[in-house]
């Protein structure tokens, strides 16, 4: 008869638990996962999948009281880690959502709003848009495997228990934020100046011919034409966001000190 002891069975839950805080705190913060229409059990139940197949890879944790301060500790360590790499590639996407409120505010498009499914908040429909696009763009460059090979990796190269994220990362991280408004100014940047433009020869138009109410038909062709400007700056978009993604994936893998 097969006899378990304690400390297997300690040692068993030990290296399920500790891999799965740090692949659910992925989950609970990447791209797509962290969705509110996703159901925490099917999230829940994919983290769990995912562990039990990495677990052969994953060294054993140097855990012997699971029910202990020290433990708890880990786990937290481990959770963080986590949402701290689904943070980066959630601000990869905040970086285009950020352009289409820059691009709504210059044409007035800014009235049509939104409830965005991720972070459930109203936002401009211009916004939602090219949310939409860079999720799909996202999924289509296989960014969820991408990331899934990185915290697997991790395992390795930060075993459990023998890493914690320094202020000096933390910091890093704060700072590439800086790199989510550049993108986004430099996305909007050609509507922007297409559409100064055409307030300037509004501008012309008025001076030229002042009893023209320019403000009744000002506002519906700014809209029609930032519609249109934005349709031939459509071809940017995916170069803007395969930089801004590799610039994410730079980062993250020198947090988790892994190379792709």
């Amino acid at each position: 008869m097969l006899e378990l002891s304690t400390t297997t069975i300690m040692q068993f839950m030990a290296d399920l638990l500790l891999p799965f805080m740090r692949i659910a705190g992925m989950f609970a913060a990447m791209v797509g996962m962290s969705a509110k229409s996703i159901q925490p059990s099917v999230r829940a139940l994919l983290v769990l999948f995912l562990t039990i197949l990495v677990m052969p890879m994953v060294p054993p944790s140097p855990i012997i009281d699971l029910f202990s301060v020290g433990t708890f500790l880990v786990v937290m360590q481990q959770l963080i880690l986590g949402i701290a790499i689904g943070f980066i590639s959630n601000m990869v996407l905040n970086t285009f959502v950020l352009a289409g409120q820059i691009v709504a505010m210059q044409t007035g498009l800014g009235f049509a709003s939104m409830v965005d499914p991720v972070n459930g908040i109203n936002v401009p429909a211009v916004g939602q848009f090219y949310l939409i696009l860079a999720t799909l763009i996202f999924w289509a460059l296989d960014g969820h495997l991408a990331m899934i090979k990185m915290i697997v990796l991790s395992f390795q190269a930060l075993p459990i228990g023998e890493v914690w994220l320094t202020g000096a990362q933390f910091n890093e991280i704060a700072l590439w934020a800086g790199w989510m408004f550049i993108s986004a100014v430099t996305l909007s940047l050609a509507p922007i100046i297409s559409l100064l433009i055409v307030n300037l020869a509004f501008g012309v138009m008025t001076k030229a011919a002042p009893q023209l109410n320019v403000f009744s038909i000002g506002f519906s062709i700014a809209q029609i034409m930032g519609m249109v400007i934005m349709w031939l700056t459509l071809d940017n978009f995916t170069y803007h966001f395969e930089m801004q993604w590799d610039r994410a994936q730079q980062l993250m893998c020198e947090l988790l000190r892994v190379c792709q």
